[in-house]
């Protein structure tokens, strides 16, 4: 596969520095049930990196230490990590808010029957993709059948409460097909609103658009098709000074499968350590030792992604 990394480690974009941390995001492992095209992870059936169950018990020391506000769980299917429940149990005992980024066809994986009912149970924030309301931008996406899979899975969800109940939130994902940006969010998602409910009588609270990120399986779909390059400039050129001020990685730490601390996801699958080392730092140094958390940030091309236009994050556009 093209590997776009090398084409994003110099850049002229500004210097920002860490703020505070109100969000853990953790990638629980790269496993998943389907291979999406836009996956910036490059998660598949046929990976096999997990999160152990010595790292998720460093991890919700972490929690006790940091007290974050929000545990962002992400993947691959992070539903297919054998100790996903037990870290959502933890995180909830301790008050803080769970966000599951769902796939929605995970619910009718074998074995994870419970799953929806575990999530409601428990009050889990569900952010789940959902490149379009159309059958065929969806699967030209995501692969054939996930279209249909997921709108039951909303149905499914729906009736637990989500969408309409104060403490089951569900918000949905957009995400551009090819090389462009994502439309104005807050008109897409009125679009979204009103054709999922007259179609399937679907609810969902917020929907999130979000860009495409040039690196791994999108970087590479972008160099084989010719596109990196024009697709870099329409990035460059839509940059949104204003957006500097809430780009996420302000307020928030990225922790990889193995425990490894990065400024965000995206840093975490270029590999780019935190504080611009030639080593990454282990959770468990931090919690020997807080003061190692630097306020810089390590910025590349691909930041350019997070403040073009909207501006973009894991919640979706930054000013709309």
């Amino acid at each position: 596969m093209l590997n776009s990394r090398p084409l994003l480690l110099k850049t002229d974009f500004p210097p920002i520095s860490r703020e505070s941390i109100s969000t853990i995001q953790v990638n629980l492992g790269y496993v998943c049930n389907l291979s999406c095209v836009h996956c910036h992870v490059n998660a598949g059936p046929t990976r096999t990196e997990s999160m152990s169950g010595e790292t998720v018990d460093q991890l919700i020391e972490l929690i006790d230490a940091v007290r974050p506000q929000s545990l962002d769980l992400t993947g691959g299917a992070p539903e297919l990590n054998p100790h996903f429940k037990r870290l959502v149990f933890a995180a909830r005992e301790r008050g803080v808010e769970v966000i599951d980024r769902c796939n929605l066809t995970i619910l009718f994986e074998p074995g994870q029957e419970d799953l929806a009912q575990f999530l409601a149970d428990q009050g889990v924030t569900i952010t789940a993709s959902l490149p379009c309301y159309l059958e065929e931008n969806v699967e030209q996406q995501r692969g054939k059948g996930v279209y249909n899979d997921s709108i039951r899975a909303l149905r499914l969800l729906n009736d637990l409460g989500y969408g309409h109940a104060e403490d089951r939130q569900l918000n949905l994902v957009y995400n551009p097909i090819g090389a462009q940006l994502p439309p104005p969010q807050t008109s897409l998602e009125a679009d979204y609103k009103r054709e999922l409910k007259q179609r399937y009588g679907v609810l969902f609270n917020q929907l999130f658009a979000v860009t495409n990120m040039p690196i791994s399986r999108f970087g590479a779909v972008l160099l084989s098709s010719g596109e990196f390059t024009s697709y870099m400039q329409l990035l460059r050129n839509s940059f949104t000074a204003d957006n500097l001020a809430t780009v996420m990685c302000r307020s928030l730490i990225s922790i990889d499968w193995q425990g490894f601390i990065y400024d965000c996801d995206f840093n975490q699958m270029l590999e780019l350590p935190i504080l611009a080392s030639d080593r990454a730092m282990h959770m468990t140094q931090l919690l020997q030792d807080s003061s190692l958390l630097k306020a810089t940030i390590v910025t590349g091309e691909h930041c350019y992604g997070c403040t073009a236009g909207q501006g973009s994050s894991c919640g979706g556009a930054l000013d709309d």
